[in-house]
């Protein structure tokens, strides 16, 4: 944390007299609010209120679909002059082929490729959505009012780059969104400057839930900026506890584990990363991906007499039209698979599990999807990669 000096002040106040642009700014200092203690917001925060006002020059960083919908708002609100909330956008993106990048220029936004970023034009305000790197603590200064951040969980739960994520597949009943400003060197610590509450869906994926914050983020961004400075003079510092992490999700997340998972975690894996990494499974020593999730299944034995509750054991539901597998504490369902090419439940049955379900004594291997854990770290610090975990039928 940084003590506001007198240079500092002066500094400041030298900054933004040359950005004068017809109303009376005295704000020095006001750039160092999202890096200071509460205290030193505090005691700027009434000088701001009655000095300063919208419209505001806006630098926008940001990547993905959920950041898109926070774009159009400030793009809205720029185009409706009886708003006056935002003045300029300039838009500054990761990669090339990013949603942001591709909306700005559909819509001829002044774009910045990062880190190569232009702060000469002048800015009042920065607004970070999924973006993903860290911004310099000399980039944040340059701001007037440094740089918000739309970020969708209840700060402090699920800080880090997927928390939409990490709420569901942790089963969390309760999110929300949380506008903050950011901090130098550490993601997602800032001080909260509003914040809403709303309910998970029931069986809602990640992608529905997604889409429904991100119009909660961008208006709750557009409120923020409409009263900016009185939302800095009441921010809140994050609590202490009840923080959690939410690293990026790999595919390395979707190999199932069917002696460990139960049919709800396997569920909630399912609706929160299945759309972008399909749930994998090993049979007959081949990778397998497991789609159309519908969750769990009662299986009446002795439909299926050759099988025991050994994790991993698969059967053909006809009336279900789907293949049951056995996990942790029950069956899940999946109406189709990928081998070689996608294939109905059905399809798979009758072309690679219905010669040996005919069979009295059936293969084991073909009556079971093994489990595909990764050992990393092993006695003598040798990396053995990928080790299959054979399983045997009692």
């Amino acid at each position: 944390m940084r003590n506001l000096s007198s240079l500092n002040v002066i500094n400041h106040g030298r900054l933004l007299s040359q950005r004068l642009r017809g109303y009376c700014i005295t704000r020095p200092g006001a750039s160092c609010l999202g890096q200071c203690h509460a205290s030193h917001g505090r005691r700027f925060a009434t000088h701001l209120q009655s000095a300063s006002k919208p419209p505001w020059r806006i630098l926008f960083f940001g990547s993905d679909d959920f950041a898109v919908e926070s774009l159009k708002r400030l793009r809205a609100s720029r185009d409706d002059t009886k708003a006056g909330i935002i003045d300029s956008i300039d838009v500054v993106t990761l990669t090339r082929d990013a949603p942001v990048r591709k909306y700005a220029e559909q819509h001829r936004l002044p774009l910045h490729q990062w880190p190569h970023v232009d702060l000469s034009p002048g800015f009042d305000v920065g607004v970070v959505v999924s973006f993903g790197c860290l911004i310099k603590e000399n980039v944040i200064n340059k701001m007037a009012y440094g740089i918000l951040n739309v970020h969708p969980s209840l700060l402090p739960r699920w800080r880090g780059p997927a928390p939409i994520f990490h709420t569901i597949l942790h089963g969390d009943s309760v999110t929300g969104v949380t506008v903050m400003q950011i901090r130098p060197k550490r993601f997602d610590v800032g001080p909260i400057l509003h914040q809403e509450l709303r309910e998970v869906p029931k069986n809602c994926t990640a992608d529905e839930l997604g889409a429904t914050l991100a119009v909660v983020g961008a208006r709750l961004l557009m409120d923020t900026l409409g009263h900016l400075p009185e939302r800095i003079a009441n921010q809140k510092e994050q609590s202490k506890e009840g923080a959690t992490f939410a690293p990026k999700i790999s595919p390395r997340m979707a190999w199932i584990i069917w002696e460990d998972y139960s049919c709800d975690h396997i569920d909630r894996l399912f609706r929160a990363i299945g759309s972008r990494f399909p749930l994998k499974t090993m049979w007959m020593g081949n990778p397998i991906k497991l789609l159309d999730l519908i969750g769990k299944c009662n299986v009446m034995f002795p439909a299926a007499p050759y099988l025991t509750a050994v994790p991993g054991s698969v059967l053909y539901q006809k009336e279900s039209n789907a293949l049951l597998v056995r996990c942790k504490d029950g069956w899940v369902g999946f109406r189709s698979v990928t081998f070689k090419r996608k294939l109905s439940a059905a399809d798979f049955f009758n072309g690679y599990l219905h010669q040996s379900v005919l069979k009295k004594s059936p293969s084991l291997d073909t009556c079971l999807f093994q489990s595909y854990k990764e050992r990393t770290h092993l006695p003598g610090g040798q990396d053995n990669g990928m080790l299959l975990q054979n399983k045997t039928l009692l």
